[in-house]
């Protein structure tokens, strides 16, 4: 059986409050939509309060090629990896030579040869480390990574593997781009990087608070391309952002989400703690709506949303992170949950 055992995170260094933002985009969506007044609150009512971006906040009102973006990346992506997994091994007290397969996961960036084997070469590890490089999954990526690593050492049971999720939503920034989805992902996307060491049940066991995972589900739902995801053109990536995003959790997740319990002999009410991906605000209270449950359940989903604003597949390992550190009594049992293009969702069951 898997082990999640750690969590490292790591930011960049420019952080911009909410209030800086708005005034950003007033001024540069202002003569694209004469209501701009009236679209603006959705960054006051958005929970975010603050983000982290690898570059300041006047970087964003000039365009960038997509060769300029993405050379920015790939600086970046491995300095945050970096820190994220020297913060995981610590708070483990493993060593890179402890690490036999690496899993990164990204969607905001690209690189050949990718960035993991940048990190393993910056962090001098095994030449022999597996890797495996994951594209394109986008918020849903970092619960995919932890289901795709746990499926690893389910069947490699002495190994160790560690993932890492960088993210730079900040980098595919297009200025050029006046939608309305553009405007929606001013007001909510930001960079940063997390490293999860999952273990094989069979490694040596520190004391200490981990995770067992008991089961994962992948779904992808047909013909729900166009709800969330890249428009690939000529300036880099183009943000595509429904808002139907919310209604999509009750229609379709709410059935995904019970026949995942039925398949573990569970109900929603055997479930003490929702390690949720934090879309939105609005996608929270789907969540929550959906599920019947007091707002309590998502306080840590939606601290992380306030602190750091949406990062992708990088922001559910952050709430994760959270729960790790306080620990989930033995026994109890919590859900993993993200949401990503495709129209796709990744779910773990876990246990203290």
């Amino acid at each position: 059986m898997a082990r999640i055992t750690a969590v490292g995170t790591s930011v960049p260094p420019h952080i911009l409050k909410q209030t800086e933002i708005c005034e950003f985009a007033r001024h540069l969506f202002g003569d694209s939509f004469r209501d701009i007044n009236r679209l603006l609150p959705i960054f006051r009512n958005g929970q975010v309060e603050t983000r982290h971006f690898c570059v300041p906040l006047e970087w964003f009102g000039a365009k960038h090629t997509f060769s300029e973006k993405n050379a920015l990346f790939q600086k970046w992506a491995v300095r945050l990896g970096v820190e994220a997994v020297k913060d995981c091994l610590a708070q483990a007290r493993k060593s890179v030579a402890d690490i036999n397969h690496i899993l990164f996961v990204s969607t905001t960036g690209i690189a050949t040869p990718s960035i993991d084997s940048c990190i393993i070469n910056e962090l001098g590890m095994n030449p022999h480390t597996k890797r495996t490089p994951i594209w394109g999954l986008g918020c849903a990526g970092g619960a995919a990574g932890l289901s795709r690593a746990a499926d690893y050492v389910t069947a490699y049971p002495h190994e160790r593997v560690l993932l890492i999720a960088v993210e730079c939503c900040g980098l595919t920034f297009q200025c050029e781009d006046k939608s309305k989805s553009n405007l929606v992902a001013t007001s909510l996307f930001a960079d940063g990087a997390a490293a999860v060491l999952i273990e094989g049940e069979n490694t040596i066991q520190e004391n200490g608070k981990q995770l067992q995972v008991i089961d994962t589900m992948s779904t992808l739902w047909p013909d729900t391309r166009d709800v969330m995801g890249w428009e690939i053109n000529e300036n880099g990536l183009k943000v595509i952002f429904s808002r139907d995003i919310p209604a999509l959790v009750d229609q379709l997740l709410r059935p995904n989400m019970t026949e995942f319990f039925e398949r573990n002999s569970m109900t929603q009410r055997d479930i003490r703690h929702f390690i949720a991906h934090p879309g939105g605000k609005k996608v929270i209270e789907a969540y929550r709506e959906m599920l019947g449950v007091e707002p309590f359940y998502f306080s840590h989903a939606l601290d992380i949303l306030r602190r750091f604003g949406n990062m992708s597949s990088v922001t559910v390992l952050f709430v994760l992170q959270v729960f790790l550190k306080q620990g989930i009594a033995p026994g109890e049992y919590g859900i993993v949950t993200a949401l990503g293009p495709g129209f796709s969702s990744e779910m773990l069951l876990v246990r203290g």
